[in-house]
């Protein structure tokens, strides 16, 4: 037997692979039944726990245990938002949605490409926390603004609508409003350690700023719908 066949009997490549091959070594250099030998490496690689402390398989179970589970053959669903996004941006959530596992998936209008999980991409797992996969771009955000306007009312009052928007953002190193923000998270307890207290005026002001670094008017591009 060959690498080929441990492959088509479910034996992923890395470190089970060459401890399968040490363990067909070993089985035949003890002089046991060759014909039994495919049986012998089906039975350890569907429940490796069984031999986990069998002399002859126990490594090769141990290595299977710890083998990371296979990608899924049928990727969780995903759903994208906006249109003409990168297509690597693309590529990387339906790439995340093969992951074992990965329960869902959800791309922002905002997307671009990430270091493993694109910026502006969602991945919702199922028994596992991954936090690569979060925080590659802070404060990357989008906003929606829902008005109870017809669309043409955009057009008309573009001139007030870009105002408002100016109002609401703030962008860049040392960005603050000037006036107070409102938000229950600041009318908690601020007293509670040091460095709470000596910080809730610092709070106050960069509440809903996007922060500074690479961040663009394009990241934090607000969207809007209307009635109508």
């Amino acid at each position: 037997m060959n690498k080929k066949d441990l492959i088509r009997l479910g034996v992923p490549s890395g470190e089970a692979m060459t401890l399968g091959m040490a363990f067909i070594a070993r089985y035949l250099l003890k002089g046991l039944d060759r014909s039994a030998l495919e049986a012998s490496i089906e039975e350890v690689v569907r429940d490796p726990a069984r031999f986990l402390k069998d002399p002859l398989r126990g490594d090769f179970a141990g290595a299977l245990r710890r083998a990371p589970a296979p990608l899924r053959t049928v990727s969780a669903p995903w759903r994208q938002w906006g249109e003409g996004l990168e297509p690597e941006a693309v590529n990387q959530l339906a790439r995340a949605c093969t992951l074992p596992v990965a329960a869902a998936g959800a791309l922002m209008p905002d997307a671009h490409v990430g270091y493993g999980l694109p910026i502006g991409g969602v991945l919702a797992t199922e028994g596992a926390v991954i936090p690569y996969a979060v925080g590659v771009d802070i404060a990357c955000r989008m906003k929606m603004t829902v008005l109870d306007l017809p669309v043409r009312e955009l057009d008309r009052r573009r001139d007030r609508l870009i105002d408002a928007i100016a109002q609401e953002t703030r962008f860049g190193v040392g960005s603050i409003f000037q006036e107070r923000r409102e938000h229950a998270v600041l009318d908690a307890d601020w007293g509670c350690s040091p460095v709470t207290r000596q910080n809730k005026d610092r709070a106050w002001s960069q509440l809903g700023t996007s922060g500074s670094g690479n961040h663009s008017r394009l990241h934090g591009e607000p969207w809007l719908l209307s009635a109508g």
